[in-house]
């Protein structure tokens, strides 16, 4: 079966559809962008960005996590992406976690928790993107989940991604890059915190 697919401007698929009537048909119908903002009354913002490229490394036992990552980045040039895998194991982490949400925003210190476990961990996902700031500085944003055995059951955890968690072994991430014209480090205006916005700059 061969299926080629043409489109522009194109954000979400309604519905697939399978022709009773012939093995090789079948109908996909989008729906535009257009139509969709139309319906955005819970979306507060909303953005794309080009794929360029897709970039894996492989972490040495022993490394800070997060240090390698930057590492990376800055060794292939890479200005913005987004994470779309991390795997292997860690044999420390820290997790920092948000306790309450404040009354007023930005979060500081005394809302958070972190929280230290040295042992063998499996690192069963990792999120977030890269981008750059106002500054020039490049932003990281991540945030990982690992797996760990606690009186012979496991127990799975996860927070946002700060220095000190330590690769065990076989750590490899994926970043998918996207060119740093379209995306960009901004101050989110509810939490007065830097996040991801997509689109072109300017």
């Amino acid at each position: 079966m061969v299926l080629t697919l043409c489109w522009t401007n194109v954000i979400q698929i309604t519905s697939i559809v399978s022709s009773p009537f012939a093995d090789n048909c079948l109908t996909i119908r989008f729906e535009s962008s257009e139509d969709l903002h139309l319906k955005l009354n819970r979306i507060e913002e909303i953005g794309s960005a080009d794929v360029q490229r897709i970039l894996q490394f492989r972490v040495k036992p022993g490394a800070d996590l997060l240090k390698a990552i930057s590492e990376a980045i800055k060794a292939e040039g890479i200005k913005a992406g987004v994470f779309v895998s991390g795997l292997g194991a860690l044999k420390k982490a820290i997790f920092r976690n948000l306790k309450v949400f404040p009354e007023k925003f930005p979060v500081t210190p005394e809302d958070r928790l972190y929280l230290e476990i040295t042992a063998p961990m499996e690192l069963v996902s990792l999120t977030g993107w890269v981008a750059p700031r106002a500054d020039g500085a490049t932003e990281i944003h991540a945030h990982f989940a690992a797996s760990t055995v606690q009186n012979e059951t496991v127990v799975t955890l996860g927070g946002h991604l700060t220095e000190g968690t330590l690769c065990g072994i076989k750590v490899v991430i994926a970043i998918l890059v996207v060119e740093a014209g379209h995306a960009h480090a901004a101050m989110e205006p509810h939490s007065k915190s830097l996040d991801l916005f997509l689109g072109k700059i300017g």
